[in-house]
């Protein structure tokens, strides 16, 4: 009976040993984080989020103060509406001269043919070109000066519209949207507080598509490539793990000290390859959860 004992004690503490050994590398679950930070200045008005929500992306979850931006964006509007009513109207305004050079024309058609049949003299003519020279000259000059000031009032105008639009840009950027699907990590402010530009107000990450980042030594590099399913084993305690199909999709080009924290396949390695493995989770793991690979 001792003896049976024994041999089944053995093959268990084999079995047991064998399993363990089993992977070609370790690592932990990461997820892509995103820290989004304020890009305006003023108090949050209202910012509708906790951890552990889960957001799409564009999702509108808060706001700071735009009140003065409201404002100045009235006045701009104001100032280019008084701008337009000054703009000239020129046809308007050449019309007076239009209507002089086209009597002197036909008054000079007429004088023409009078002086043909002698009824005319040249003097008359002549006087009568004198004048519609003199007008010609006029309506250029009037022009010139109609359209430069049509030219400086748009020049306004335009500069007024860009004003306009950075301060739509700036109320864009007073909204707070998610830039992603995924779930709050971390909220570091609260509505009513005072958000000054750059400043962190909430982590997310997408948790649907994780990734384990695990560490293989140089001579395991022959037997993994981009694009390579390999098997993925999450250690959750307790002899508790689950299995999931993982796909390799970074190789690091350049050899790291193994962390401290990471076990490799040969415990004599000091150099290894950080891969990226991406995982799709079903919900169990959680960013930090160990991770065994097996090719």
């Amino acid at each position: 009976m001792k003896s049976i004992f024994y041999t089944i004690t053995g093959l268990l503490l084999f079995t047991a040993c064998g399993s363990s050994d089993k992977f070609d590398a370790t690592g932990t679950i990461e997820a892509t984080e995103i820290t989004v930070s304020a890009e305006a200045v003023g108090k949050i008005l209202h910012f509708d989020i906790e951890e552990g929500d889960i957001l799409k992306t564009g999702e509108y979850i808060g706001i700071i103060d735009t009140m003065q931006l409201s404002l100045s964006k009235q006045q701009i509007e104001r100032n280019i509406s008084s701008l337009l009513t000054t703009r000239p109207d020129i046809q308007k305004q050449i019309a007076a001269l239009n209507a002089q050079i086209d009597k002197q024309e036909h008054e000079l058609n007429r004088v023409n043919r009078l002086l043909k049949d002698g009824a005319a003299t040249i003097k008359q003519r002549d006087d009568i070109e004198a004048a519609l020279e003199v007008l010609h000259r006029n309506l250029d000059a009037t022009l010139s000066t109609l359209s430069k000031n049509t030219e400086s009032l748009n020049a306004q105008s335009s500069s007024l519209d860009i004003q306009i639009a950075q301060i739509n840009d700036k109320l864009q950027k007073s909204r707070i949207v998610s830039p992603t699907n995924g779930t709050v990590l971390a909220k570091y402010m609260e509505a009513g507080e005072f958000a000054n530009i750059g400043q962190p107000l909430f982590k997310i990450a997408n948790l649907e598509n994780v990734f384990l980042r695990a560490y293989f030594t140089s001579d395991q590099l022959a037997d993994i490539q981009l694009g390579q399913e390999v098997k993925v084993i999450a250690q959750f305690g307790d002899d508790k793990e689950r299995q999931y199909t993982g796909k390799i999709v970074h190789i690091a080009s350049e050899s790291e000290f193994t962390p401290k924290t990471i076990q490799t396949k040969d415990s004599r390695a000091e150099m290894v390859y950080a891969v990226k493995i991406s995982v799709k989770n079903d919900g169990y793991l959680k960013i930090g959860t160990y991770g065994q690979v097996m090719l």
